[in-house]
């Protein structure tokens, strides 16, 4: 992909992003009240925040990696899982992370 086309790319999605902004700033309130479109933008929130950290986790260039950050990932699932505080559940995946490529692990 040439220089241009990156900034091309670039372009057109700051401007998409500038009029789903717009779009919702001039929906009526009655619409955005409604219980269904509440669900719909918090399952969507959740969504895309799940694939992000799949691909953070598992991706690596086109391919997948199955690494440290993919065992962090778990550990941090667990220590949620067990209602452990956010500041536990980073500690808790850093330091597995760390261990796991202290023995040598990507």
């Amino acid at each position: 992909m040439t220089g241009a086309a990156v900034w091309v790319t670039v372009g057109a999605g700051c401007a998409a992003c500038l009029g789903l902004k717009l779009i919702g700033a001039y929906l009526p309130q009655s619409w955005l009240a409604r219980e269904s479109v509440a669900r719909v933008m918090n399952l969507v929130t959740v969504a895309l925040l799940a694939g992000l950290l799949a691909v953070q986790a598992a991706g690596q260039g086109q391919g997948l990696a199955i690494d440290s950050r993919l065992a962090a990932v778990g550990a941090a699932a667990i220590a949620l899982w067990l209602r452990a505080p956010f500041i536990a559940v980073v500690i808790i995946a850093a330091a597995v992370a760390a261990a796991l490529r202290a023995l040598g692990l990507p």
